[in-house]
């Protein structure tokens, strides 16, 4: 994958890693990228703003206004230019300030306003690397969709050995080339999600639901649309929101609503994800006034709720789909009956008892189980990731 005129905007940060840059500018000027660079003050003691300069044949920023010119550099406009943001290094006083919105400098303003992917190489001594503010803060930084570029083991400026080397150059141009690459595997792809909860209404102000959070299917979305597929995203009522050309939302309150919607789209898509938490069950009957509190007790009779992913199984013909499976008991094997029951190509498994699993964390743990491999296992990781490694799956498998 060529980065041909693509537009890469740097953030320096002060590190001695930014000592790595400029060999770094040098390989994506070869592969034909545009390259502009924004430092903060502190980055200028590492590596001169001239040498950055003259490999990018563009100036560097590192104020939002240049007194000898007068010429006001905006963020905004650096944001919107870039067709990717990688800040690296990415010191621990900055990290700290970019996790938590603080934006005191021409970097941390155009962080904010970036409408691009970003990524970030932090870079910093071991004992720094690995306090528990660092983890945290990492950790944040990824929850909200950032791509991290790990730190590597290997040896510091201190003269010790350990983790929070800054990842080399060559590797960063990969990794860089590698998601331009995913950005096109499902161009001309046409991709049905569900997420969230449903709403199962009892009277006119009182409903049955469960806690999803519906954070999973909309990372899901938006991975599927940042790799070049048109989006259908059936949600439930959730306070999650999305913004992204290639994503059309549909809300849906009930079981019923959500079954209607995926059935009407499903002969359309080529992949359905079905990462909805969908109630099983429904007041038979619903009452049209509120319920009064009169008795000690109230019995409500409740009926099966349609099965969205099975429905969608009976009909799959061209389709690759997908369903999620929360379980709390017997896992692996109740969720290799729903993927066969379910005529499903590949089903997500969920366990409640795996900690920072489950509803409501910015973090998950699956495995994915297919009809043709063993059980794939994977380490707990944000939800923007579990997302990545969930498309990387069925781009592999994909027919």
């Amino acid at each position: 994958m060529s980065l041909k005129n693509k537009k890469i905007l740097i953030g320096i940060t002060g590190s001695i890693a930014a000592y790595k840059i400029p060999l770094l500018v040098r390989l994506l000027k070869k592969e034909g990228a545009e390259v502009q660079l924004i430092m903060t003050p502190a980055a200028t003691s590492f590596v001169t703003p001239l040498t950055l300069a003259t490999l990018s044949e563009n100036p560097v920023l590192t104020t939002m206004f240049d007194e000898e010119d007068g010429q006001w550099h905006s963020h905004v406009a650096l944001g919107q230019w870039a067709d990717v943001f990688l800040i690296a290094p990415l010191s621990a006083a900055t990290l700290s300030k970019l996790s938590h919105g603080l934006s005191d400098n021409l970097l941390t303003t155009t962080y904010l306003s970036a409408k691009c992917p970003v990524f970030f190489a932090p870079a910093m001594d071991l004992d720094m690397f690995a306090h528990p503010t660092t983890v945290q803060n990492i950790s944040t930084l990824s929850s909200y969709g950032n791509h991290l570029i790990e730190a590597q083991s290997g040896e510091l400026a201190s003269g010790l050995c350990g983790a929070g080397r800054m990842e080399e150059p060559e590797k960063m141009l990969e990794i860089l080339k590698d998601f331009f690459q995913k950005k096109r595997s499902f161009l001309n792809k046409k991709v049905l999600i569900s997420a969230g909860p449903t709403h199962e209404a009892i009277d006119p102000v009182r409903f049955i639901a469960n806690h999803s959070s519906g954070k999973m299917g909309y990372a899901l979305a938006y991975e599927m649309a940042e790799r070049g597929a048109e989006v259908f995203l059936v949600s439930g009522p959730v306070s999650q929101q999305i913004n992204h050309p290639n994503i059309s939302v549909l809300p849906v309150v009930s079981a019923k609503d959500m079954l209607e919607a995926c059935e009407s789209i499903f002969p359309q898509v080529d992949v359905a994800i079905m990462a909805a938490a969908v109630a099983d069950y429904r007041p038979a009957q619903i009452a049209k006034s509120k319920i009064k509190k009169k008795e000690a007790s109230l019995q409500i009779d409740l009926e099966k709720t349609d099965d969205i992913l099975k429905t969608l199984g009976e009909h799959k013909q061209k389709q690759f789909l997908l369903g999620f499976a929360l379980e709390t008991d017997n896992e692996l094997e109740n969720a290799q009956k729903k993927l066969k029951a379910k005529n499903c190509d590949a089903l997500v498994l969920n366990s409640m008892n795996d900690k920072g699993a489950g509803f409501g964390y910015e973090t998950n743990k699956i495995i994915i189980l297919g009809n043709e491999h063993q059980p794939l296992d994977y380490q707990l990781k944000s939800k923007t990731e579990v997302a990545q490694d969930i498309c990387d799956y069925i781009e592999k498998n994909i027919h």
